[in-house]
């Protein structure tokens, strides 16, 4: 029985400090603000431009599509400050639409608004807005929907009402804009419509300005009014010619109709909560939290997303650099996991971008004097090369990186059982991560030693021998030995050897150390980063020295939590230790208190805690880690090449207070299985749903 979904309280009136709503599909993403005429920001998966401050490559906002403006009487609500006001702003999580109502009081006519904003995950460079009008009584009512391009960095290079070659326009028209830097060209096409008699005007003569199309109509009291309009918004990565492209594009969508439209993506989102997570016994809040995080986690990826997604999706806002929209380590270690198992065509996609940038893993392997690969500390959208401002201490030293990026391979292998992925794509990333850690180390006399790393913490300060990325090490050069075998090849002895004689640091206590010479006191001296090697990574280490290790770092915990990222761990670490009061409190410190604002968008800070951040969200890394805990962490699953029934490894213990954790579809190994997780139980249960099935296309 898969019940519907927790959407978020209905929001009412101004924002005030909280984020906008984030509206996406995977491709595009919008933040919409809570009047949706007024123009928010749009990022386009794989479109760049140079950052103003830093000179970086850096995703980058395009002309915002689903602008508009209402006019009564010749008086638009642009020009009369304080005409528009908010009524209230909801977003139905159970079919990604957003709807917002306004009241606009021009003169002594009053005009309620209700306007419903969605992205198409079938027709994934669209996105749609309808806007509803009734108005309190006879009047000229004009709706402009507009492609304002007027807050964003750029230059517009074309614009065209006409459609070339054509003696009737296919659409309303296109643009071609091109980012700042001249690193990246995007194409918009839009098309409005009405349900009812109204006059249509453009402005021909307006090459620079915005592309805008008005109807305008005389109005009775109580009827109401419907203007639709649909922008496709086509990247230069994907067509060399983007907005001829986006005009084919919205061509195809107006053929399949906004109705249509809407009712298909309905039904991708109906399918794709089949793999919700049912927290049974919990309090009601935890359960609108997963499913918030499964909403956002899955809302921003998509099979045709060229780029990946950032540790923010496809979010951005002015107050904050969102990490420039690079890809990072944070998607392959806590995103990736969770997605194959409800998305794997999405998450196959945010590995293929892996693929494509190995050529600059290559080279920066290369220009640091090593073999094999090195993925960058921030990859850019465009190419994957290294993009980290300024001089990228972190770049440098940061080390880890490799290890997330190659799990995700050999898990998107396990989970899926495609030996086809694991010998052509898989193999040449796990191959290269061996060479590259063969490389990297030093032999010492009592084996390797990883000297002048860093690990999760990203310490100003280098460490010799980061045990979480020894631990990862370990399972990485497992993994690429047992690839050659299915390859057929012999693999290099020193893959074995090394693996073998890594020694992890080690506290007199029988505590595994974060870094050799590690002190609790040290700078970020709490950041529980071994406790990453136990789970998610499930590092083959001895029970008593793994309790310890947990009951060290669990100590820590009131000097960590507000740090994005780990905490959201901290609940499944405290339950593998045994208590399952600590690990409620926990979840609640470590995750439950980063939610703020309107729609429960997931901060990467506790903003009631002092921090260096500000509220941006939905941050990726904690939302991934919290739904990490939940299907496999607190379930004891313990994902491997071996048969899924042999993937539940330990008792089921939950936070306290809970009952069970159930999912009625995974998608394993190609057919839909459900899980079970009963607090208490020897081991969890997977379970095949039905006989072989292919996943449906995810839109």
């Amino acid at each position: 029985m898969t019940s519907r979904p927790v959407s978020p309280p209905v929001e009412r009136g101004a924002r005030g400090r909280a984020l906008p709503a984030y509206v996406s599909n995977g491709l595009i993403g919008l933040r919409v603000r809570e009047n949706p005429l007024q123009s928010g920001m749009c990022i386009v998966s794989g479109f760049v431009g140079e950052h103003h401050e830093k000179r970086i490559e850096a995703a980058v906002a395009t002309p915002y599509p689903l602008s508009g403006d209402i006019a009564i009487d010749g008086l638009w609500s642009s020009d009369q400050p304080g005409s528009v006001e908010p009524v209230d702003q909801a977003y139905d999580f159970e079919t990604a639409e957003l709807t917002s109502r306004l009241t606009v009081r021009i003169g002594e006519r009053r005009a309620d608004v209700e306007v419903v904003t969605l992205a198409s995950r079938t027709h994934p460079t669209i996105v749609c807005q309808e806007l509803t009008v009734e108005v309190d009584g006879a009047c000229d009512l004009m709706v402009r929907a507009r492609l304002d391009s007027t807050q964003v960095r750029g230059r517009q290079v074309e614009r065209r009402l006409d459609t070339p070659g054509e003696l009737e326009p296919v659409c309303d028209g296109s643009l071609l804009w091109e980012s700042e830097g001249a690193m990246g060209q995007c194409g918009l096409a839009l098309m409005t419509s009405v349900e009812h008699e109204a006059a249509r005007t453009q402005e021909p003569w307006d090459a620079l300005g915005p592309l805008s199309t008005t109807w305008t109509q005389r109005t009775r009291k109580g009827r109401r009014y419907r203007f639709r309009q649909m922008v496709s918004l086509v990247p230069d990565v994907m067509h060399h010619q983007p907005q001829r492209h986006a005009v084919r594009m919205i061509a195809a969508a107006n053929d399949v109709g906004f109705d249509e439209l809407r009712r298909r993506n309905r039904a991708v989102w109906r399918d794709l909560w089949k793999g919700r997570i049912r927290l049974v016994g919990a309090e009601p809040k935890w359960q609108a939290m997963a499913d918030a995080a499964f909403f956002y986690l899955n809302t921003s990826v998509h099979a045709a997303s060229p780029s990946s997604t950032s540790i923010y999706g496809l979010a951005t806002w002015r107050d904050y650099h969102y990490y420039f929209g690079h890809v990072m380590w944070d998607v392959d270690a806590f995103a990736i996991p969770p997605l194959t198992f409800s998305q794997p065509d999405a998450a196959r996609a945010m590995l293929d971008f892996r693929t494509r940038g190995l050529p600059a893993a290559r080279s920066n392997a290369q220009m640091l004097g090593r073999l094999g690969l090195q993925f960058p500390w921030e990859a850019g959208p465009s190419r994957g090369e290294e993009a980290a401002p300024g001089g990228a201490g972190a770049a440098a030293r940061e080390d880890h990186i490799n290890m997330h990026v190659a799990r995700a391979f050999a898990w998107y292998g396990d989970v899926t059982g495609d030996e086809q992925f694991v010998r052509e794509a898989a193999w040449p990333v796990l191959s290269g991560v061996a060479d590259w850690f063969v490389d990297r180390v030093d032999r010492t006399r009592s084996g390797y030693a990883l000297r002048e790393g860093g690990g999760p913490a990203e310490r100003k300060e280098t460490d010799d021998n980061d045990a979480m990325t020894l631990m990862a090490a370990r399972i990485v050069l497992a993994r690429a030995i047992s690839a050659a075998k299915l390859r057929g090849l012999t693999p290099p002895a020193a893959w074995g050897r090394v693996a073998h004689r890594l020694r992890l640091p080690m506290r007199s206590d029988g505590v595994i150390a974060s870094h050799d010479g590690y002190r609790p006191s040290e700078e970020k001296g709490a950041t529980p980063s071994p406790l990453m090697g136990l789970f998610p990574y499930w590092a083959d280490i001895d029970e008593e020295t793994a309790q310890k290790t947990l009951k060290f770092y669990l100590g820590l915990w009131k000097d960590y939590v507000g740090s994005p990222m780990l905490p959201a761990l901290y609940g499944t670490w405290a339950a593998w230790a045994g208590d399952r009061a600590l690990s409620l409190k926990l979840l609640e410190e470590g995750y439950g208190l980063y939610q703020y604002g309107r729609f429960q968008q997931t901060l990467e800070y506790r903003i009631d805690l002092p921090s260096e951040g500000v509220a941006s969200g939905p941050f990726f890394a904690n939302m991934g880690g919290f739904l990490t805990g939940l299907m496999f962490g607190f379930p004891g699953i313990k994902v491997s090449d071996a048969e899924p029934s042999e993937w539940p490894a330990r008792p089921v213990v939950l936070p306290q207070g809970w009952r069970a954790i159930e999912c009625d579809r995974l998608w394993i190994r190609g057919r839909p299985a459900k899980l079970v997780a009963r607090h208490g139980a020897e081991r969890a249960e997977i379970t095949w749903s039905d006989e072989g099935q292919a996943p449906p296309a995810t839109g």
